[in-house]
């Protein structure tokens, strides 16, 4: 059974690891490397601060052992952005995504958003799927020459 929770600079252990396994996993889903959060970077202060810095941090666990991660930015000129979302392969299809996703509309909500926004590769079908599953639609593309990895920007309005 999938259950989602807050994390605070607290967990940070748990968030490292996920993260790492994200990075590791997925690179091109994330605007971070793996080398840039590992070696002489894998510091507990830095990990704390990005916690800290983040306002909402969610870890997912699946049978009691993290799973996924997503984390939401704070409100501004009514929208939230859902950043940093992975799922562990192992976990994909078991409703982790969608519990996430689901957090973090909410958390949106509480703050006052009207609106919670994302950016995705166009590549990332999975991830396209889960977003469209959840009711965000298509805003705009970032297909910019110089861009390597063209991304889609949806939105789902909250109410």
């Amino acid at each position: 059974m999938v259950s989602v929770r807050p994390i605070s600079d607290d967990d940070w252990a748990r968030w490292r690891a996920t993260r790492l396994s994200a990075l590791a996993e997925a690179p091109e889903a994330f605007s971070s490397t793996l080398e840039q959060w590992s070696g002489s970077h894998d510091v507990e202060r830095r990990w704390r601060e990005r916690l800290v810095a983040v306002p909402f941090n969610l870890l997912a666990y699946l049978d009691g052992r993290p799973v996924g991660m997503a984390s939401a930015t704070a409100q501004a000129d009514g929208e939230v952005e859902l950043i940093s979302m992975w799922v562990s392969p192992d976990a994909r299809g078991k409703g982790a995504g969608d519990a996430l996703v689901e957090e973090i509309a909410a958390w949106a909500h509480r703050q006052g958003a009207s609106r919670l926004v994302l950016s995705v590769r166009v590549d990332n079908e999975r991830a396209l799927a889960l977003y469209e599953r959840n009711g965000f639609v298509e805003a705009g593309r970032s297909d910019h020459a110089e861009d390597r990895h063209p991304e889609l920007h949806m939105g789902r309005t909250l109410g």
